[in-house]
């Protein structure tokens, strides 16, 4: 009995230490300006793209930002605490008007933004005001462009992959880390790869999720809790609700998502069970593949490998070194098993020696997971790596794209 209660306690003083963040969701109190307006053509939408002046009274958001447009919503990137802004646009009599909210990575420092600007040429101004959470946006600010994305930009292919499929729940992105839900926000936040953590639930059915246990971190309070890959697919579907009140997805559901909702092109499976999930996985990355080929879709999937004993499971499937895969390990493992990427940790430095040899072998390489404003800059700057892994994926756009 004395063990049951302890439990009991302990239960308690873990709920009781689970402090919640109340991020603000603002709304504008005034209607919109969009209404009315019809949809931006995208010969002005790729006119707009590109690295922007801005100004503004109180140096809110740095001196330059850079505009992309991300499938139907218009973000801007700075590098000021990895501001940046989720925008709807439209356009009425020559006039182009945008809307949203801009917000800070690092912080939960957040508020609602109005633009407009009636030049639909290469020398766009867009004119107006920002606010504070939930105030009507009422301090003055200019976006001048400066000049498009230069050639690097737009002629090599960069991989930003945000991390547990778009944010960290403690960057309160908006949607729990690993579901369905925060796939869009991923793309609007600039990435066009995601990582995704696969578990093996008790009757085998491979699902999302980062950590070993259910617990108040990931989930809200649940009626069951030990480690997730004990208890069937059904009893996590039924019992278990993430952060955010969403559920949590199979494999299956998250690839078939990523391939008919949203425009991504990349996706690292960061092969989290202890148990052997390789068989299953790799049948559901060939059927994904294959389903993407038949529409046209450019979606590539690939199998982490972070782990001696994960290269091993590997290399017993028949044909492995065909299966696409990316090696956290050295170089020689990922010859040895023929990885299209090689993926070293970033602490080991930008390693430009083993990254050329990874390119003359037709290889990319990535490195994970680069948070600090002042790394991602230098490591865009001077290093030769075809993509990043990030928690902020707005961070890495800037830096990117203002190249």
């Amino acid at each position: 009995m004395r063990k049951y209660k302890f439990i009991l306690m302990l239960i308690l003083f873990i709920s009781s230490c689970d402090t919640e963040v109340e991020l603000v969701i603002p709304r504008f109190s005034d209607g919109s300006i969009l209404e009315g307006t019809n949809q931006i053509p995208p010969d002005v939408k790729n006119l707009m793209e590109g690295v922007y002046k801005v100004t503004e009274k109180r140096n809110k958001f740095g001196q330059q930002v850079v505009l992309k447009w991300n499938k139907d919503k218009l973000s801007i990137f700075g590098s000021k605490l990895g501001v940046y802004f989720i925008l709807n646009g439209g356009i009425k009599d020559s006039t182009l008007f945008f809307e949203g909210r801009w917000r800070y990575a690092v912080n939960t420092d957040i508020g609602l933004v109005r633009l407009s600007s009636s030049k639909l040429n290469n020398s766009f101004k867009l004119i107006g005001s920002y606010g504070e959470e939930n105030e009507t946006p009422n301090t003055e600010m200019e976006l001048t462009y400066l000049r498009p994305f230069s050639e690097e930009v737009t002629e090599r292919e960069f991989y930003i992959i945000a991390h547990r499929a778009g944010g960290r729940n403690s960057d309160y992105v908006g949607a729990s880390e690993n579901s369905l839900e925060i796939l869009p926000f991923a793309e609007h936040l600039g990435a066009n790869g995601v990582e995704i953590d696969v578990k093996l639930s008790k009757d085998n059915i491979p699902f999302i999720y980062h950590d070993e246990t259910i617990n108040l971190r990931t989930t809200k309070d649940s009626p069951i809790w030990g480690d997730i890959e004990d208890f069937t697919f059904k009893q996590l579907r039924t019992f278990v609700v993430l952060k955010n009140g969403e559920r949590i997805p199979t494999l299956q559901e998250m690839l078939d998502f990523i391939l008919e909702e949203t425009e991504l092109k990349l996706v690292w499976l960061d092969m989290k069970s202890e148990k052997n999930t390789m068989p299953i996985v790799i049948e559901i990355q060939k059927e994904i593949l294959e389903k993407a080929k038949v529409i046209g879709r450019d979606l590539e999937i690939f199998i982490g490998i972070p782990t001696e004993e994960k290269r091993d499971l590997l290399m017993q499937q028949n044909g492995f070194e065909n299966i696409p895969s990316l090696c956290e390990l050295s170089i020689d493992d990922a010859r040895k098993i023929n990885s299209k990427i090689w993926a070293p940790r970033w602490t080991l430095g930008t390693q430009t020696t083993s990254v050329d040899q990874m390119h003359n072998e037709g290889r990319r390489a990535f490195t994970w997971t680069l948070d600090q404003v002042n790394i991602i800059s230098e490591f865009i700057k001077v290093s030769k790596f075809d993509g990043i892994l990030t928690n902020y994926p707005t961070i890495v756009s800037y830096f990117h794209y203002a190249r």
